[in-house]
Formats: C-alpha cells, structure tokens, sequence
C-alpha cells in the first residue's frame, strides 16, 4: 500500500497511461453544439464544468466511493450505474477506460485484481473505487478525485478546442473548488450501491451518442 495522498495524485495526473488525454468529458460535441460560441462566450466552460459535477459526476463519484467500500457485489453495482448512465456511448467509454484504469493497476497495485478481474471492461469509476480500497483512500479522497479528473478533463479539453488563454484555465478550474467539495459532501457517506445519486443531465448524453458517430474529432468523447 502507498500513500494514499500519493496515490491520489498519481490518478489525478493526467500523464498516466489511461487514455485521459483522449476524454474531454463531452466537451468536444458541446462545443460543436455551439458551447464557447467560437471564443466569444468562454466562460461557459466554466458553467460546464460546473454543471457536471452537479450531476453525472456526481452519479461517477458515488459509484466509485461505493465500490471503495468492497462490501457491495461489484456485479451489482455496475448495473446500478448503467442504469444511472442511458447513453450507451458514455457506457462503452467508461468501460473502455476503466479497462485501461485496471490494465495499470494489475502492474501497479496488484491486489486489485483480487477484487476485478483482468483485462475486464469494468467501468471507470468501479475501477478508481477499488484501486482507492486497496491504497486506503478514504471515501473523500476518492469522491474528490474522481470530481477533480472530471473537471481538469473539461478545462485541459478547452485549450485545444477554444482560444482560451491558460491563466483563464486554471481560473476556472480554481472556480470550481467550492463545487468539488459540495459534491464530496454529498457522496462521501454512501455504503450501498441504491444510494448512488441518479442525477442527468440529457444534454451531455445526446452530445456524447452524436459524437461517436462523428467521422472527425479530436477527442475520442
């Protein structure tokens, strides 16, 4: 076991070998969708991100703390998530990311795969809860970070999608602390998988089912 503070960084940092640098947290197609109005309204990136972590990430945070707790069937709470994800796009990418989430774990942090099985495409936010487990993160720590990916991922995604200066960036992902820690407050108390928030938001799913049928774009969702 490392240091959980490590740990949680080293899942927060973007460099590692899980595909982050392929996500924009869906808002790539918001952008096509007029998001930004092509520079003139950039502090709607901000609200975005914002609006997220009021509600699917919310739905990923309570999921992973839930599986941090390695009392519930995972089985079970991977289905309670799908139900709480109806775009099948979003489902797929969680899995496609969760898979290469576990392929680093079963090098990096090998108890994981007494848990979950290799090679499996287990959703992202199962996988974070697990790895969170075996590296004694606490269920803040966990819902944090998985609240902190989902918005660095928005904010690194608008400066190779908007003419956004780097200093705005990082205002606004600054912004968003407050919205973190509400939404640690909200999830860091969940044991079971019934609880985990149902929250939607209807607009990131249509943009995430349109953009993977896109035959051009620059982030895979």
């Amino acid at each position: 076991m490392g240091s959980p503070e490590l740990v949680a960084m080293m899942l927060a940092d973007a460099r590692l070998p899980t595909g982050g640098h392929t996500q924009s947290a869906g808002l790539e197609p918001a952008v096509r969708a007029g998001l930004g109005a092509d520079g003139n309204k950039l502090a709607e990136v901000e609200q975005y991100a914002r609006d997220r972590l009021r509600t699917v990430t919310r739905v990923e945070a309570g999921t992973a703390v839930v599986a941090r707790q390695l009392t519930e069937e995972l089985a079970a709470l991977e289905h309670a998530w799908a139900a709480r994800v109806p775009s099948q796009a979003l489902r797929e990418v969680s899995r496609r990311q969760g898979r290469a989430y576990l392929r680093l774990a079963g090098r990096v942090w090998p108890q994981v795969l007494h848990h979950l099985q290799a090679d499996a495409e287990v959703p992202r936010p199962i996988v974070v809860g697990v790895v969170a487990a075996v590296n004694g993160l606490s269920a803040a720590q966990t819902a944090r970070l998985v609240a902190y990916d989902d918005a660095q991922t928005v904010v690194a995604a608008s400066l190779k999608l908007l003419p956004v200066d780097p200093l705005d960036a990082a205002c606004w992902l600054a912004a968003v602390h407050p919205d973190i820690e509400d939404l640690v407050a909200d999830v860091a108390g969940l044991t079971r998988a019934a609880d985990v928030p149902a929250y939607g938001a209807p607009l990131i799913d249509v943009f995430a089912q349109n953009h993977s049928i896109e035959r051009m774009r620059l982030f895979h969702a």
